[in-house]
This record gives C-alpha cells, sequence and structure tokens, in this order.
C-alpha cells in the first residue's frame, strides 16, 4: 500500500470510492452498517490507480442520535459514544464488532438521560423533544425514531395521585393502601420522584373526584323535563347502624333511561319508623329535587307508622300523585328472591340431596369420569354440566337442581354401580324437584331480566307478573297434591306482591302502544274471572285521574319552557300597563273558561290515544323512543308516560338480583366517615355508568301517522 493510501482511505459504496474526510475536529458520525463498512475498508487494501491525491471526506452519518454523542477513541480499536449533555459514556464498537445505537436512543428518547429530563421540565417542552447540538430543544424532532417506542411523558405528580383515587374508587381498595408497605415499594421503584400521598390526602383526593362526577350528574337533572322516581335499599352493619342506598331512576332531555345511584346515607336507627323518610327527605334536599318526586320504591315491609311518615313527607315537598298510590312499593328482587327461599325450604331434605349428590360427583376426578362415562353410555342427551351451588346466590340452586333433574338417569345407575354413593333421590324426590323446577323458572326468567345491562322499562313487568300470578294461582289450585303442596306458599307470597305493585304495572303497560288498555283487560279476565271488569275500571279511572294531574301542572320543568313562561309574563304586565286588566274587565271568568276547554281538549288527548288501534308487536320495541317520536302529537300525554315509565321495580343492582341474604356494609368502610363512604361508593357507580350509559335500542317501526 502506497503511502497516499495510507494517509487518504477511503469507503466504497456501489463499487464507487467515497471520500473520506480525517480532520480530527468534526466527529464521526457513522450507522453500524456504516462502521462495518468502515472498519473493513480500513483493513484492506484498495488500488488508488489514476486517483489524484486530494482531501476524501467521509460519509455523514443520518441517525438523529449523533447530535447528541461524540465518538471517542478510549483505547486500541475501542471507541464509546459520550453524551454531549450528561457525559455518560456507552459502549460502541470494539475492534470489528459495533453495538449500534439503540440504547443511545433509548437514552434520549425514554427520559433516561437527568439532562434532558430537567431541562424538559424547565422549559415546559411538548413529549418526545429531542435536544439541539446547542444543549436546547426543538419542539418537534427533525427525524422521527424507526423504532417503535413508547413516546416520552413529563411526570406529572397530580395525574399520578388522580389516577391513584380513581383506582381505589374503581376497585374498592382501602384508602390505607397508599401506607401499605409493598405498595409503596412498587410506587417507589416504578417512579422515584413520586412522593406517596397520606391516607388523609388520598381521601381527600377521592372525595374531589366524587364533586367532579357528580356536577355531570346535576347538569342532567338540569335538562330533565320529567320526574324522578326513588328507589331505597337498606344495607345493615356490624355496628348495628344502617346505610341507606338511594337510587335515581329518569329520563333525560334526550329520552334516554338513566338509574343512577344518588347518595349512600348512614342511619343509626335503621329500625326506626322515619328512617326511610329520613333519607328521602336528605336525598331531596341534597340534589335540589323538591316537588319533581314521582314514585318511591322500597325493599322491605313498612309498619303503618313507618308509611304514614314517608307519606306524609312527600305529601308536604311534593305533589301528591294518585294519592300516594305510586309512592311506596315493593322491589321485585327481594320479592322472588324471599318466594324461591320459602319454596327451597319446604322441600329442604330432597334439596340437600341433589346438593350431596353432586358433590358426591365434583369433590373427586374419577368419580367424575365415572360419571361422564355412565352418561355416554346412557346416552343421556342432556348438555348442562354438574356444578356446586352457591347459597348465598339462589339462581345457582335453581341450575343446580335443573341440571340434576336432567341427569336423574345417571345418579339412579350410579346408585347400582358406586356402592359409596348413598345419597340416592327416590322417583318421589325426583318429581318433587321437577315440580319445584317448572315453578321456579318463571321467576328465574323475570330476575334474569333484572340483570341485563339496559335495565328494561316499567312496562315489561307486567307481562312477567301477571303471567307468574296466575300459573302460580292455577298451581295452587291443582288436584295433584305435591303440586299444590309445593306451590301454595309460593301464590300466597307472590300475591302480596302482585296486589301492592298491579296498579302500578298495569298504568305502565296502558303506555305501551303495543297493549294499551286492551292486555289489561285480557289478563284481568285470566286472573279474576267475572270480578275483572271493577279490577279494569279502578285502572282506567287511575290513568285518567294522573292524567288530569298533569293537565294541571304547568309548563314541563325545563330550562327552556321557564324562560317561555317568562316572556309570557312579561308580556302580560306590559298589557296590563296598556290597561287591559283582567278584574276590570271582568275577564276572569273567560280565564276560567280557557282552563276548563285546555282541559277537556286535553283528556281528549288521552282517549284519542286508547282509541286508536295497537301497534304491530315487534321484538324489540323502545317504547320510550316511540313517546319521544310522538311528543308533538301527544304533549302532556308524553311527559306523563316519561315519568310512568321509569318507576323502577327493583331497589337492588343487578349484581345483587339473585341474593338471598340482605346486603351487609362492611367493617372497614363502617371505620371511615359517612361523607367519605358516599363518595366512594357514588363516584364508583358513576364512573361505571360512563363507560357503559344505559340506552335503550333504537324504534325500530314506522310511527303511524
Amino acid at each position: 500500500m502506497t503511502s497516499l493510501e495510507m494517509e487518504n482511505p477511503t469507503e466504497v459504496m456501489n463499487n464507487e470510492l467515497v471520500p473520506v474526510d480525517t480532520q480530527p475536529d468534526e466527529p464521526m458520525n457513522s450507522d453500524m452498517q456504516i462502521d462495518n463498512l468502515e472498519t473493513q475498508i480500513i483493513n484492506t487494501q484498495t488500488p488508488v490507480n489514476n486517483i489524484e491525491a486530494q482531501p476524501m471526506r467521509r460519509r455523514k452519518k443520518k441517525s438523529i442520535v449523533w447530535e447528541h454523542f461524540t465518538i471517542e477513541t478510549v483505547g486500541a480499536g475501542t471507541r464509546r459514544a459520550c453524551c454531549n449533555q450528561c457525559k455518560q459514556s456507552f459502549a460502541y464498537s470494539t475492534g470489528s464488532k459495533v453495538a449500534g445505537t439503540s440504547h443511545l436512543k433509548r437514552h434520549i428518547a425514554k427520559g433516561t438521560c437527568p439532562v434532558v429530563m430537567r431541562n424538559q421540565e424547565k422549559n415546559q417542552l411538548t413529549p418526545c423533544s429531542a435536544p439541539s447540538k446547542t444543549g436546547t430543544y426543538s419542539d418537534t424532532p427533525k427525524r422521527r425514531y424507526r423504532t417503535a417506542s413508547i413516546p416520552y411523558f413529563a411526570f406529572d405528580p397530580d395525574r399520578c395521585r388522580h389516577e391513584i383515587a380513581r383506582m381505589i374508587i374503581m376497585h374498592d381498595y382501602p384508602l390505607h393502601i397508599v401506607e401499605h408497605p409493598g405498595f409503596v415499594a412498587f410506587v417507589h421503584n416504578l417512579q422515584p420522584r413520586f412522593d406517596m400521598v397520606s391516607f388523609n390526602t388520598v381521601q381527600g383526593d377521592c372525595v374531589g373526584t366524587y364533586l367532579r362526577e357528580k356536577q355531570n350528574i346535576q347538569k342532567l337533572f338540569e335538562g330533565m323535563p320529567g320526574r324522578i322516581c326513588l328507589s331505597l335499599d337498606l344495607w345493615s352493619s356490624c355496628q348495628t347502624m344502617g346505610y341507606m342506598f338511594v337510587t335515581g331512576q329518569f329520563i333525560d332531555s334526550d329520552w334516554k333511561m338513566h338509574h343512577k345511584l344518588l347518595n349512600v346515607i348512614m342511619e343509626p336507627y335503621p329500625d326506626s319508623d322515619t328512617c326511610f323518610s329520613h333519607s328521602v327527605a336528605a336525598c331531596l334536599s341534597d340534589w335540589s329535587m323538591d316537588g319533581r318526586l314521582f314514585s318511591v320504591a322500597i325493599n322491605q315491609s313498612l309498619n303503618d307508622a313507618a308509611v304514614d311518615n314517608l307519606r306524609a313527607l312527600l305529601s308536604v315537598k311534593n305533589p301528591l300523585v294518585l294519592n300516594g298510590q305510586l309512592l311506596v312499593g315493593n322491589c321485585l328482587a327481594r320479592s322472588l328472591s324471599s318466594i324461591v327461599l320459602d319454596a327451597l325450604t319446604s322441600v329442604q331434605e330432597i334439596v340437600n340431596k341433589v346438593r350431596d349428590s353432586v358433590k358426591y360427583v365434583k369433590t373427586s376426578d374419577s368419580r367424575e369420569e365415572k360419571f361422564l362415562e355412565l352418561k355416554q353410555q346412557l346416552q343421556v342427551p342432556s348438555a348442562k354440566s354438574l356444578d356446586i351451588d352457591d347459597q348465598t346466590q339462589w339462581n345457582t340452586t335453581y341450575e343446580m337442581l335443573l341440571a340434576a333433574l336432567e341427569l336423574k338417569e345417571v345418579f339412579s345407575c350410579l346408585d347400582t354401580s358406586d356402592p359409596d354413593y348413598k345419597d340416592a333421590l327416590s322417583m318421589e324426590d325426583w318429581k318433587q324437584i321437577e315440580t319445584l323446577c317448572t315453578y321456579l323458572k318463571p321467576l328465574f326468567d323475570t330476575a334474569n331480566l333484572l340483570t341485563t345491562p339496559t335495565m328494561p322499562t316499567t312496562n315489561t313487568f307486567f307481562h312477567e307478573a301477571w303471567k307468574i300470578q296466575l300459573e302460580l294461582a292455577r298451581a295452587g289450585a291443582s288436584d295433584d297434591p305435591v303440586t299444590s303442596s309445593l306451590t301454595k306458599l309460593m301464590q300466597e307470597n307472590f300475591d302480596k306482591y302482585w296486589r301492592s305493585c298491579c296498579f302500578v304495572l298495569a298504568v305502565a303497560v296502558v303506555m305501551d302502544p303495543r297493549f294499551k288498555m286492551k292486555l289489561v283487560e285480557f289478563s284481568f279476565s285470566k286472573i279474576y274471572g267475572e270480578e275483572a271488569a271493577s279490577y279494569v275500571k279502578i285502572v282506567n279511572e287511575g290513568i285518567h285521574e294522573l292524567f288530569l294531574e298533569y293537565v294541571a301542572l304547568p309548563l314541563p320543568l325545563t330550562l327552556t319552557y321557564a324562560e317561555e313562561a317568562n316572556g309570557m309574563t312579561i308580556e302580560s304586565e306590559d298589557h296590563q300597563g296598556i290597561g287591559l286588566s283582567s278584574n276590570g274587565l271582568g275577564l276572569a271568568d273567560f280565564d276560567v273558561y280557557i282552563m276548563e276547554s285546555a282541559s277537556q281538549q286535553s283528556r281528549s288527548e288521552l282517549d284519542q290515544y286508547l282509541e286508536e288501534s295497537l301497534l304491530p308487536r315487534v321484538h324489540e320495541f323502545d317504547v320510550i323512543g316511540w313517546w319521544k317520536l310522538n311528543k308533538v302529537k301527544y304533549p302532556t300525554l308524553s311527559r306523563m308516560a316519561c315519568d310512568v315509565l321509569s318507576i323502577p321495580v327493583c331497589t337492588v343492582p343487578s349484581a345483587s338480583v339473585f341474593d338471598t341474604r340482605r346486603k351487609e356494609m362492611d367493617s372497614y368502610r363502617c371505620s371511615l366517615r359517612p361523607e367519605t363512604v358516599e363518595a366512594l361508593i357514588c363516584a364508583k357507580n358513576w364512573l361505571h355508568s360512563a363507560a357503559v350509559d344505559t340506552a335503550l335500542s333504537p324504534v325500530k317501526m314506522e310511527v303511524p301517522i
């Protein structure tokens, strides 16, 4: 190799000679591929015939990391990349092996470099910004990195506190989790710069989240065209105090149904006659809803004094709709659970045999395998699998009995083939289980409706209730002693629910244009026989009386109507200024005449609706959506339908529909302040419902002209 070749090495790119700059004052910028090629060129003798001796330039490196690093030679054949900001040194090349640039990109892009992080926070620049050659940072990097990486976000301690509060609320974690050593260590290793909050601080953050979410609920109330219906669910506690869960169900200005937990009120004397009325008064005051309450549903029977206190309170603060007939009702879920428990108790010995038989099979892999072999040999068509029930959830007991009933032939063979099996049921036992499952099925199907994500409107449950009432009444009068003895108690218990809620459910189904009064007449004729006409008359008169109350009400309780009313007042004052005094001109009688005429005209609105033909029955029908589309045709009746269809039939959340035991507040929450308990539980309900809002399906039919 000549001296010229030794002094001016060249790079070979695409069979061309690329000059290489050997100026020591310029950094040697290159990617991994270029460095490998450079090493090969230096160690290879390349002929340079017919090339003039001239300065050669090294190929420009393109990676953005070389704006922040300088390559330094630290030994024979060893070079390292030095960060221009923090001066940390990183491996780059050893002999012919080049380390690459990925670790250098992470150092800058992901915030490992302490100088970059300090400058980022000091200058408050956007995430992912990269430092320039002068030591400052531009808002937009010159070039996006080719490697997929998570963008760098500036550390925000306030955001971290907010997310910890949401985590505690959403997952029912104890507030003291911020003091647990394991959690504190986890957060410290995740982000050393975050100062863990104290118990008092996170308690305040959770209450702050609750207050922010409460403002969103209040905005819904401001535009609510109708009234609100409340349901009360009383929880017990280990401290003999009660916690009243007050839930509101209403239709907003967009005609969408909402089901929101409004308050969790600690009641020191849950057995007192004023417990329920106190909770209602507290809720109305907290949400400023005096005069806007339509109905109340409770989860237990009240004595006469408690009912009188509740109605007295409501008569003072709210218009007493239909003399209180819509103000107090029973919880459908609680009623069904009570009926099922009574039925299971009446055949408890047989139910225990089934449970022990299922337990015998499921607690041993060999016995379960043998059971499945017998099922296959007998060719039993059942697709159900055996599961041990949870006695706190009656639906699991029903499903266990139903599965065992379909597999009774297998259990009979197991009795003869397995001498250790001692819990065999007789044919009479299986007959009672079959009868029990037959009459538990409608209760199970009805309860399942209460667990759907979108709560059905009130009219839906009239169909379910009258069918249950009819079936149990027929079973109770059956000539079969097994059927009559088993269902008589069920029929008596459900009859109590039917008598207390029949009127409300009937009024709701009249608001369904597919049925109106026709279904009431049909179902009552099946249940009451010759006495049906008197019960139909009660519903017909009640719905007309309720409609007259809506006619007497002022304009709808919305801001828009209020502004219109104010405008009309101003206009009338202007006319009075001209001298058109109603008293002076003797127009008081005329005002009465106008009100009576409007009342008669409004009455015809209800009569017109009832006289029109029924709509076709489709599977998916949004009754609220239908009234929204017909609110111009039926302005007063649509307001009444809006309130009637939002009457709750259940006081418990969907997860508690099948509970066999009353809910009890845990000891930890009982140790917190009542305001904190309310904030944690209500905020969780609102955050969950915000993700999946209660919206009904669109109307799938044409509106009749």
